[in-house]
């Protein structure tokens, strides 16, 4: 992980976002110490998203099941 002083990160901010972009990640320090970290968002990782789609498969094969013996009147009513 690189690092860098808040100073540096103010005057090189494009610069630290390029390489965030990239996938990097930068902690930046402030009188030696970390104080924040830039890094890619999250995107959920591939096993997320693999059960993500796997779950959204299943339920799609899926039947659905029970009675509606309601109206939406009936749901919505105050």
């Amino acid at each position: 992980m690189k690092t860098i002083s808040a100073g540096d990160a103010n005057r090189q901010f494009s610069s630290l976002l390029r390489d965030v972009a990239t996938g990097q990640a930068i902690t930046i320090l402030s009188r030696g110490k970390p104080v924040a970290t830039i890094a890619p968002p999250d995107s959920g990782g591939i096993e997320r998203q693999i059960a993500k789609r796997n779950l959204i498969e299943r339920l799609q094969q899926q039947k659905p099941s029970g009675e509606r013996n309601w109206t939406r009147d009936e749901l919505y009513e105050a």
